[in-house]
């Protein structure tokens, strides 16, 4: 196996195109577990640990450009405060030696069902930015996932960053394991409240063959909280409009059976994930007044 280490994204980039069967690796998290228990073994791997340009983020207006390189622990200190659904789902990714190393990039590029990131980058509309010597381009998070652990990046590609809006309005992130962290998710939920949109952004994680949204439970609360007046008066919701909206969160998935859980069970887990991601974001929304 091949060891290629560049130390510039200029150079990453054109070892990539070089060699297109190498396997990125930046934290090693998904990685080394995957070549220490033999389920991979690439011909050679692109380690990116030293590239620094994707260990920064910065803030244009109402966005976050997130490094690719970016690690969980960064998120949880750095970025609380801008990105708080993040970084609540970076609070819950493995233990602190895990978050020291995993990355945001990484996570995205393992293109799981189960990635715990991926959630809350549905529901926040977030983008990928994907380059290679032939350019860059930048996907709807929603476009970059494709099949289970698979994505629309092609062969000479690298993810580069992730692109976040800043809302300053409530969000929030639930999963369920079979404990709260160091575990990967029997299924996971991300909700993002866009009042001054008067939009509601969700994500499903872990409950289909990819990442998913919930879009009609997301269209049916924005009407309902249009039609009542409560994105303007802030009052309690409904507890029909809250049942209603788990029930078709619920519906939007297409779980399977397998050794973390049934399919019944995700899909009854995933209505007490919306419920509760609801309650909170809303109880948010009301204290902001």
């Amino acid at each position: 196996m091949d060891f290629l280490r560049p130390c510039s994204w200029t150079e990453a980039l054109e070892l990539r195109a070089e060699h297109p069967d190498a396997l990125p690796l930046a934290g090693g998290t998904d990685v080394m577990v995957e070549i220490n228990f033999d389920r991979r073994r690439p011909p050679a791997l692109l380690d990116l640990t030293r590239v620094a340009e994707l260990g920064e983020w910065d803030r244009a207006d109402d966005a976050v450009r997130l490094g690719a390189g970016v690690t969980w622990t960064r998120v949880i200190i750095e970025l609380a405060g801008l990105l708080p659904g993040l970084a609540a789902a970076s609070r819950t990714v493995g233990s602190s030696q895990i978050r020291n190393r995993g990355t945001v990039g990484g996570n995205v590029g393992s293109a799981s069902p189960a990635g715990d990131a991926h959630p809350v980058l549905l529901a926040l509309g977030a983008s990928v930015e994907v380059a290679s010597v032939r350019g860059v381009r930048r996907l709807p998070v929603e476009d970059f996932f494709t099949g289970v652990k698979s994505s629309a990046l092609a062969a000479d590609e690298l993810i580069a960053a992730v692109h976040l809006p800043v809302t300053g309005a409530p969000q929030q992130f639930a999963k369920i394991g079979t404990r709260n962290a160091m575990v990967i998710s029997v299924v996971a939920f991300g909700l993002a409240l866009h009042p001054e949109r008067r939009e509601v952004g969700t994500g499903i994680g872990s409950a289909a063959p990819t990442p998913v949204r919930a879009r009609k439970a997301e269209a049916f609360l924005a009407v309902a909280l249009e039609e009542s007046g409560l994105w303007e008066s802030r009052g309690r919701l409904p507890g029909s409009a809250v049942g209603r909206f788990a029930d078709l969160v619920a519906a939007a998935s297409s779980p399977i059976d397998d050794v973390r859980g049934t399919a019944s069970y995700r899909r009854h887990a995933l209505a007490v994930l919306a419920r509760r991601a609801l309650g909170w974001a809303w109880s948010d929304y009301r204290e902001a007044a």
